[in-house]
């Protein structure tokens, strides 16, 4: 009972602190409309352009827009959009700035046809898990993606759905990282599209 009480807490706290987003001050906008990459760097091969009022990528093997400063703690909303296919995701804390991945960072992940469903979109990669059957999905639309992280503590909301709630510790700070991913078998996904992020530090 103790535990369920402690879980429950913990799930008012972070909806409590994300429901404050749009009305509290201190954000940074890194991306808004078509302008935004000259507040990141680029590692890999995608083809990231301003197109059509979001920053846009289809096309290579795979590559990452990652964010110039670092950060500990934080609230972070982007406004996406996915196909099916799309292999993407939010990556927080990274740990080395010139090699993103699930093992040196937070993965907050956008791919609704993961082989391993239970890390899929909504989850964090290796941490926390969503529901299979998959729940959470986002092909073929705009989404939002509130992400909270404060020492140890993350919460991930979806559309407005909180879909995980986790305690890690292993990474403590680092830039944040924008995804476009190989697909499934390595071929080529759908395209990923932020229309807006911002970042607020804690």
């Amino acid at each position: 009972m103790k535990r369920l009480s402690a879980i429950c807490m913990t799930l008012l706290f972070a909806l409590f602190a994300l429901s404050g987003c749009a009305t509290q001050q201190g954000w940074v906008t890194l991306i808004d409309g078509e302008k935004g990459l000259d507040n990141w760097n680029r590692i890999g091969d995608a083809n990231w352009r301003a197109q059509g009022g979001s920053i846009v990528a289809d096309q290579g093997k795979g590559g990452y827009l990652v964010s110039k400063n670092s950060y500990k703690d934080f609230v972070i909303y982007a406004e996406f959009w996915a196909e099916t296919d799309t292999n993407s995701g939010i990556f927080i804390r990274a740990s080395d700035a010139n090699k993103i991945g699930a093992d040196n960072a937070y993965e907050v992940n956008i791919w609704d046809i993961r082989p391993d469903p239970i890390y899929g979109t909504g989850a964090i990669v290796d941490v926390a898990a969503v529901p299979v059957p998959i729940v959470y999905k986002v092909g073929g639309r705009w989404n939002t993606y509130e992400i909270y992280a404060k020492g140890a503590q993350m919460t991930v909301k979806l559309n407005g759905t909180v879909t995980v709630v986790a305690q890690d510790s292993k990474f403590p700070a680092g830039p944040f990282a924008l995804q476009f991913g190989a697909g499934v078998k390595g071929v080529t996904g759908g395209p990923i599209k932020w229309r807006k992020v911002e970042i607020r530090p804690l």
